[in-house]
């Protein structure tokens, strides 16, 4: 494939309006699904409703453009206290249903023409003003989101992704948590949800030998992914069914079984190569029958439920943030709400606090000489207003 030589960046304005559509869907279907998770309320149908918003709205846009592919990312995940993430159960699946108190994560994806908008948020069930989170499951949140803000700060051009992995380690740790060993943050690239360059959490030693050193550039779009541990920061497969699968396109291999066959020229022509979850198949048993053996043969790679010990809690923020020349801009966020939790911990680092304490905003520094004073004040609250989410 000669992809190299018309690899469409955002460069162009066509392509970063497809990617603010993609976030502006993706900022959406978060509200969505948060505004939804109440007391009693199933995560099958949270994840439902997700999915079908993302659907409804992708198919609103370029209609005269037959042939463009657009839709679901990555399908709505809800995973729940110690559940890492990738937890999206099918209908024949044990569902989950909300309680007062779960600290909730909503992981959800949009593309449009394979321009992808990712986005992830956590919040406590019931959490208000008055009766705010506190103990461990303030402490996470407020360490994950202050994350998510610090690496807003560094994910731009000349920075290297080792800063990222540093501050990352330094925030949780001075909050009393650890960022989950050795999870990725991608760069994103049309129809592509892992591109090379990453940014590495928590690695182990062997990880950090491995790790490829990168310097973020001008026109590279990131999908900058947080997740933070009250425990040891170590995730494992918890034993549920793995729902959400995507094509592995380096791999060849001859399907025996004709289920097999039917099931994955449908997730070709259907979802390329995004990632899709079992559930959008109209008949759920033979998806589940015929994802077997083109797992067995790793044509399809497995987002598995990941859990970390019981009794911890885990808090996930996603943002998708474009590159361009005039300063990283953050495309997709949810709705945080600062005053919502109450830890006694605050970064330590003197050098990390100044970095929250700066504005976060493309527009010219000098206009912003009171604004930024302005962000100084509330940066350990809500600096997104300052970072520009997609107009």
């Amino acid at each position: 494939m000669s992809d190299e030589e018309q690899e469409q960046t955002i460069a162009e304005d066509l392509v970063v309006t497809k990617y603010k559509m993609g976030g502006d869907i993706a900022n959406q279907a978060l509200r969505l699904v948060v505004d939804a998770a109440k007391p009693g309320v199933s995560v099958l149908s949270l994840c439902e409703k997700g999915d079908a918003y993302i659907m409804a709205e992708t198919g609103k846009v370029f209609k005269k453009e037959k042939e463009m592919k657009k839709g679901i990312a990555f399908p709505t995940s809800v995973s729940v206290n110690n559940c890492v993430c990738h937890f999206s159960p099918l209908k024949s699946d044990p569902d989950y249903t909300l309680k007062d108190g779960d600290l909730v994560k909503i992981d959800l994806g949009v593309h449009v023409d394979g321009f992808i908008a990712n986005v992830a948020h956590s919040f406590a069930v019931g959490a208000t003003k008055e009766i705010p989170i506190t103990g461990r499951k303030a402490d996470v949140i407020k360490a994950a989101h202050l994350c998510a803000e610090a690496a807003l700060r560094l994910v731009k051009p000349g920075n290297q992704n080792t800063q990222v992995t540093e501050a990352w380690n330094k925030i949780a740790q001075s909050f009393k948590c650890t960022a989950i060993e050795g999870m990725l943050s991608h760069q994103l690239k049309q129809h592509v949800i892992d591109g090379e360059k990453t940014i590495i959490q928590n690695p182990t030693d062997q990880q950090r030998k491995d790790h490829e050193k990168a310097e973020f550039e001008v026109h590279e779009v990131y999908a900058v992914d947080v997740l933070i541990s009250t425990g040891e920061g170590k995730a494992r497969d918890g034993g549920q069914r793995t729902t959400i699968y995507k094509r592995d396109p380096s791999k060849q291999y001859g399907l025996k079984m004709k289920t097999s066959r039917t099931f994955f020229s449908e997730v070709e022509r259907r979802f390329d190569a995004m990632p899709f979850t079992l559930r959008a198949f109209e008949d759920e048993a033979k998806a589940r029958l015929g994802v077997v053996e083109c797992a067995k043969h790793e044509l399809l790679q497995p987002f598995s439920v990941l859990n970390e010990k019981e009794g911890e809690f885990v808090a996930q923020f996603k943002f998708t943030v474009l590159l361009m020349a005039n300063g990283p801009h953050r495309i997709t966020s949810g709705p945080f709400e600062p005053e919502l939790y109450k830890s006694e911990y605050e970064v330590q680092d003197a050098e990390l606090r100044t970095l929250l304490q700066s504005s976060a905003s493309r527009k010219t520094q000098k206009k912003k000489k009171k604004k930024a004073s302005k962000t100084a004040e509330n940066a350990t609250g809500q600096p997104t207003e300052d970072a520009e989410v997609a107009e």
